[in-house]
């Protein structure tokens, strides 16, 4: 039985919370119709019994405004998250009540501590406050209006709210131009309406926290906007399938703040990446570049190398000679793609999910960060069924469609690219120099102290601040309570001055990695408290997370504090770390763990271990600050 049918399964026998960690993998594959029923299955449970059952699961609480009746949402939502192993939490805000529940700090909207905030906006918003008979001018006046009361809006959540608050452009109805018999009125409302979307995605680039989703093409995919009849009865302006394409956006969105966005794309090649098979065909024989079949097998390559050149790891697991597949990636006239395009090309005859593991160490990743594309269902199943965390893309023999199923899900969507996420495959392909090097050693400290490691600690700037975010929402392994945080929470609390946050830039031989971790402090009377500690994968086992906590504790003790305190918060993620409190002389604060299995560690500054030998540390805790240790 199919998974869409299992799931039905269990939720006619009652298992369905029970079983609630199964049903990523049941909607597998599931069709925009097997999503929707099992959204409206899903949308049934409540989310404070799985909470219970499964507490590892990670959850988003979702509050769910807008102009028309949006409850429609939920059900779509709900499924969409569960996609990506996300429970929701939805409150859903009561018809026509957008306005007050955003503009009033003390709302219900806010109580209920949204991690996102979706305000769905339809035409409605506008043409509610056009008279009876109008013309172009009335649109425009009224959207000049909407725009600055969104603005607002966006002001007070930004002042008030926490987490990330999502609007929408708005689709222009046939039905409303329609209405202008002639055309030059027409085209003046397509002018005015055009105008009052642009100030909607405007707010974005002014309000960090503020999300604006375009429309227009979701649109353009799903079809007609609104269904006239619960439209008109039911004041339900976007039909079932532009929610259900918006909803998909939203999960991207909250896949993201989950700290689930991936960072490495690996292609398989023969009828993936290009047509024929290279060990039958030679390099030259493969199909790309030539022909209807050869271009579009071109075109999948530039979307490829775009998604490459915004940070995306590329990499190649393929069963093939290796040899055949460089001489193809170097030669080939038609190849977009070539062989330094990829951090790492794989190509032998082995398991491709022993293949896919033995990569992600080498890149120091989880597989979780993987997304696999190949052609071959035998190939997708076993990695599927082996590698349950990695993303698995089915393409089939028509390579038209290979680039619109790797972009439906956006794997590799962010709400902010940043510099360090260009500059990331540079980096990662230093890493694999890195291990190279490190293998000529006979120990790790001979390695570690050629490696000539630099450590800068320092008081995040502003423009900072977008990678410190991300940092929080992208970091698993080594961050001690996986707290997700937007750009506007990072920016109060380096503002706050009972807080400092503190960025981790390393350095070697091999070139600049960046900023590669975050410290969150805060002032409790007289104890320094670690809000949290983050560290990125690729620069474990450096010492690096040592020499920052020394740093930390000699800085406490300067300043007079009595004591450092730290929290770790276990996840199914963060098990590595478990013991980073206790190895760097921290001692057990007393009493039971937290409700979310929360420890608390005190370290009395009494004993601080020095900073590792091998590593240059510079640490600095005010702007003026900064001393060579």
């Amino acid at each position: 039985m199919k998974g869409p049918g299992r799931l039905t399964e269990l939720a006619a026998a009652g298992r369905l919370a029970a079983e609630y960690p199964r049903v990523r993998a049941l909607l597998l594959g599931a069709s925009d119709a097997e999503l929707a029923r099992a959204g409206r299955l899903l949308a049934r449970l409540d989310p404070d019994e799985v909470a219970r059952t499964h507490p590892g699961v990670p959850a988003c609480t979702v509050a769910i405004t807008g102009h028309g009746t949006v409850a429609g949402l939920v059900p779509a939502l709900t499924a969409e998250l569960a996609r990506h192993g996300i429970l929701t939490r939805p409150h859903l805000a009561p018809f026509g009540t957008y306005v007050s529940e955003l503009l009033d700090p003390a709302s219900a909207l806010y109580a209920a501590e949204p991690d996102l905030t979706l305000c769905v906006l339809d035409a409605g918003v506008v043409f509610d406050e056009v008279p009876p008979s109008w013309r172009p001018g009335d649109v425009e006046r009224a959207a000049r209006e909407k725009a600055a009361l969104l603005r607002k809006l966006a002001v007070a959540f930004t002042s008030a709210g926490r987490g990330t608050l999502v609007l929408n452009t708005v689709p222009l109805e046939h039905g409303h131009a329609a209405q202008l018999v002639d055309h030059r009125s027409r085209a003046r409302l397509g002018i005015v309406w055009r105008e009052f979307n642009t100030a909607l995605l405007e707010l974005a680039a002014e309000h960090p926290d503020v999300v604006v989703l375009d429309l227009d093409p979701l649109v353009g995919a799903a079809g007609a906007v609104e269904d006239p009849r619960p439209s008109v009865y039911a004041k339900a302006h976007l039909n079932a399938e532009v929610l259900a394409a918006y909803a998909r956006e939203a999960g991207h969105l909250a896949r993201h703040l989950a700290g689930r966005t991936r960072k490495c794309l690996v292609l398989d090649l023969d009828g993936t990446l290009w047509g024929g098979t290279l060990g039958d065909d030679g390099p030259e024989g493969v199909t790309v570049g030539e022909g209807l079949r050869g271009e579009a097998f071109a075109s999948f390559q530039r979307v490829v190398g775009q998604l490459a050149s915004q940070g995306i790891l590329l990499a190649v697991v393929s069963k093939n000679d290796a040899d055949l597949v460089r001489t193809a990636f170097r030669e080939h006239p038609g190849m977009v793609l070539r062989e330094e395009d990829f951090v790492r090309i794989v190509a032998n005859w082995g398991p491709k999910p022993d293949n896919l593991v033995e990569l992600a160490a080498d890149l120091g990743l989880g597989v979780e960060c993987l997304v696999f594309v190949d052609d071959s269902p035998y190939e997708r199943d076993l990695v599927a069924h082996r590698l349950p965390e990695v993303a698995v893309v089915a393409v089939d023999e028509e390579p038209a469609w290979h680039a619109p199923r790797l972009l439906r899900d956006g794997w590799f969507d962010v709400v902010e690219l940043t510099r360090e996420d260009a500059a990331r495959p540079a980096r990662y392909r230093a890493e694999l120099d890195r291990r190279d090097f490190s293998a000529g050693f006979d120990s790790l400290a001979d390695y570690l102290r050629e490696l000539d490691v630099s450590v800068d600690v320092a008081p995040a700037r502003e423009r900072d601040i977008p990678r410190v975010s991300q940092i929080t929402l992208r970091t698993n392994q080594f961050n001690l309570t996986t707290r997700r945080l937007s750009q506007g929470e990072v920016a109060a609390m380096a503002t706050d001055p009972d807080t400092s946050v503190l960025t981790v830039r390393a350095a070697d031989r091999f070139g600049d990695n960046g900023t590669v971790g975050a410290v969150f402090l805060r002032r409790r009377g007289d104890e320094l408290h670690i809000d949290n500690f983050l560290l990125s994968c690729r620069v474990f086992a450096r010492g690096i997370e040592q020499a920052c906590m020394s740093a930390v504790l000699l800085h406490a003790r300067a300043t007079g504090a009595s004591a450092v305190v730290g929290t770790y918060v276990p996840t199914p993620r963060n098990a590595g770390a478990r013991d980073f409190y206790p190895r760097q002389g921290f001692r057990r604060d007393g009493g039971a763990d937290g409700p979310d299995g929360a420890r608390t560690f005190r370290h009395d500054l009494r004993h601080i271990a020095p900073a590792p030998g091998h590593i240059r540390l510079t640490a600095g805790f005010a702007a003026s600050e900064g001393t060579q240790q």
